[in-house]
C-alpha cells in the first residue's frame, strides 16, 4: 500500500456473513467508531496466518507457551470485531491444553484449520484501498459503528435480490440473465469450481444451479455453499435435463427447494423463483 493510500473494508459484505455478530461489538462499545473497527480487522487479517500455524503446531502436538499466547491474542481480537462463536472455539483449544487434554486440544486445533483460512480468505476479499484524501471515506470512517450499520441495513431493504445462476452453458446463462435481470440482480457463473471463491465475496438471495457440469456437479456443489453460515437456508433450485423422480429425491434431501427441467418457459422461472426467493434480513 502506498503513502497515499488506506485501507478500510466492504462494511456491508460484513454484515452478511452468517458468523459475524457486530451487535455485539457495539453493546460491548457503543461510543466505536468504523475506522477504529476497520483497524481491528486489519490486525485479525495480519494475525490469522500466525494463528492457522499455531492450530497446525497444536494438531501435531508441537505447540508450546508461545504458540498458547498467539492464540490468547487471536481470541482477543476475534471478541472485540464479532467472531465471538469462533472465538470460543479458540478458548476451549487453550483451557484443553492448559488442562493437559492435548488430545482434545489437537481434534479441535485440526476441526477449525480450513474454518481460519477461509475467514482469512473472506476478510481479505472485503479489504479495499482508497486514496489517502478521499473525503467520503473519512466522512464513512468517522460514523459510528452502530450508525453506519443501521444505514446499511435500511438500505438493503430497497435493492435488488440477487440470484446467482451456475451453469456451464453460456446459452442457459445467457437466457437466464435476459429473462430474471428486469427484476433482479443476476450473476452467472459458467465455472462451477469458482463458486465458492464468489461466496465469500456476495451473499446471493437464490442459487441457480445446473445439475450435470464438468469436474464438478451440481450435488456436489452443494455441500461447498452450505458451508457458508449466511447460505444454510438460501433457496436452491436445480436446473436440469432429467427430471425423474430419482433426481428430484436426490436433490430434495442435498437441500434443494425446487427443480426446473431445461428447455423451460420464462415465465416458469420467473414463477418458481418468486415461489421461493426471500429478503435476507440484515442483523447487525
Amino acid at each position: 500500500m502506498g503513502d497515499g493510500e488506506r485501507q478500510y473494508f466492504d462494511l456491508l459484505t460484513f454484515l452478511g456473513f452468517g458468523e459475524l455478530k457486530i451487535t455485539e461489538v457495539v453493546i460491548d462499545n457503543p461510543s466505536l467508531r468504523v475506522d477504529d473497527y476497520f483497524k481491528l480487522l486489519l490486525e485479525v487479517e495480519k494475525d490469522l496466518p500466525k494463528c492457522v500455524e499455531t492450530l497446525n503446531r497444536i494438531s501435531d502436538f508441537k505447540a508450546d507457551e508461545n504458540d498458547l499466547e498467539n492464540l490468547k491474542k487471536v481470541k482477543t481480537l476475534l471478541e472485540g470485531t464479532g467472531f465471538k462463536k469462533t472465538a470460543v472455539v479458540v478458548d476451549d483449544i487453550i483451557k484443553a491444553r492448559k488442562s493437559g487434554r492435548v488430545d482434545v486440544a489437537a481434534d479441535s486445533a485440526k476441526g477449525i484449520v480450513n474454518d481460519f483460512i477461509k475467514l482469512q480468505a473472506r476478510i481479505k476479499a472485503s479489504k479495499k484501498t482508497a486514496a489517502a484524501d478521499d473525503s467520503s471515506i473519512k466522512e464513512a470512517g468517522m460514523q459510528f459503528l452502530e450508525e453506519a450499520c443501521a444505514l446499511l441495513a435500511q438500505e438493503e431493504t430497497t435493492r435488488k435480490l440477487r440470484i446467482l445462476a451456475v451453469d456451464d452453458s453460456p446459452v442457459m446463462l445467457n437466457t437466464i440473465s435476459s429473462v430474471l435481470s428486469e427484476t433482479y440482480k443476476v450473476y452467472t457463473m459458467p465455472k462451477p469450481e469458482l463458486v465458492e471463491k464468489f461466496l465469500g465475496q456476495i451473499t446471493p438471495d437464490l442459487i441457480l444451479l445446473d445439475y450435470e457440469m464438468p469436474g464438478i456437479n451440481g450435488f456436489e456443489l452443494i455441500p461447498v455453499i452450505r458451508n457458508f453460515e449466511e447460505l444454510k437456508k438460501t433457496p436452491i433450485i436445480f436446473l436440469t435435463s432429467m427430471g425423474t423422480m430419482e433426481h428430484v429425491s436426490a436433490a430434495a434431501k442435498l437441500g434443494a427447494c425446487d427443480f426446473i427441467v431445461k428447455p423451460f418457459q420464462g415465465d416458469n422461472l420467473q414463477e418458481k423463483i418468486a415461489k421461493h426467493i426471500v429478503r435476507k434480513k440484515i442483523t447487525y
